[in-house]
């Protein structure tokens, strides 16, 4: 919940700086010559960008989070807590590697699990590896998607006769 909260006055911080700088691009496109405005318009381009980027973050962030919400319904929520940790509080990078290469074991017995690319992505991260780490969590929240779509389709064609 701390998190959410820091993130939620990031975000109002990000976005007063927008609508300010959204002021500005207006301020210029008002005045009416022509450099000024070509300003003004390149200028208005950064808050429309900042607006859209805050969205599909936010957007990633909560669909990251019902997919950890089901997964400790489920109880399949990744545990590191018994890996040893070096002194700055990071897992052990042999530990990290260890948990990762049974992570990605388990992914190869059932690759369209989602949850089995949850728990991958959550080893790349704690190995280190935030890139890997976002694409994987990225196929996660992409096959759950999938998930919820064809569960859905089977539901409807259920119930109104038809082959879903």
């Amino acid at each position: 919940m701390k998190a959410r909260n820091v993130a939620i006055v990031l975000t109002a911080a990000v976005a007063l700086y927008l609508v300010l700088l959204g002021g500005r691009a207006v301020a210029l496109l008002r005045t009416g010559e022509p450099v000024p405005v070509l300003l003004g318009a390149g200028v208005l381009v950064l808050p429309l960008l900042g607006a859209w980027m805050l969205w599909t973050t936010w957007r990633s962030g909560n669909r990251i989070q019902r997919l950890a919400r089901t997964l400790e319904a489920e109880g399949g929520l990744p545990d590191v807590s018994d890996l040893p940790r070096r002194p700055s509080g990071r897992v052990d990078r042999e530990a990290a590697d260890a948990w990762f290469d049974e992570r990605r074991a388990e992914l190869e017995q059932e690759p369209d699990d989602w949850r089995r690319w949850y728990r991958l992505a959550y080893a790349y991260d704690i190995a280190g590896d935030r890139k890997r780490a976002r694409a994987t969590m990225h196929k996660a929240v992409e096959l759950e998607a999938r998930d919820t779509r064809d569960t859905d389709t089977r539901d409807t064609g259920a119930a109104d006769g038809t082959d879903g």
